[in-house]
C-alpha cells in the first residue's frame, strides 16, 4: 500500500520542471493540490503548487516540520536538512515504475 500524500510526508516529484526532486508537503489545497517546499529553490516564502498525481509519497514523514509551520517558526534549513539525507542517499526509495526513463 502506498503511503497519502498528506501535510508532513517527503513527496518525489515525478513531472515538470522540478522532476527528479524531492520535496516536503506542507498542507493540502484541495482534492488535486498540494503546496510543497525543499528549502531551497522552493522556500518558505515562494512555494509551489503541485498536482498530487505529479508526485509520488515517500516512507518519511515529519509532523514536527508542519507543527512549527502552523506555528510561524518554521525555516528553510530545517526543511532542507531533513530532505538532504533522502536525496543524497545511496539508493532511492521510488519504484522503477514511477520514475521515466
Amino acid at each position: 500500500m502506498k503511503p497519502e500524500i498528506l501535510p508532513g510526508r517527503v513527496v518525489f516529484s515525478k513531472k515538470g520542471r522540478d522532476k527528479g526532486r524531492y520535496f516536503v508537503v506542507l498542507y493540502l489545497v484541495d482534492a488535486d493540490f498540494v503546496m510543497i517546499s525543499d528549502g531551497n529553490t522552493r522556500k518558505l516564502d515562494h512555494l509551489k503548487k503541485k498536482r498530487r498525481k505529479h508526485l509520488t509519497a515517500c516512507p518519511y514523514e515529519d509532523f514536527q516540520l508542519i507543527e512549527k509551520y502552523q506555528q510561524g517558526t518554521l525555516k528553510d534549513s530545517d526543511i532542507r536538512s531533513l530532505l538532504f539525507p533522502i536525496a543524497n542517499q545511496t539508493g532511492t526509495d521510488v519504484p522503477k515504475t514511477d520514475r521515466e526513463g
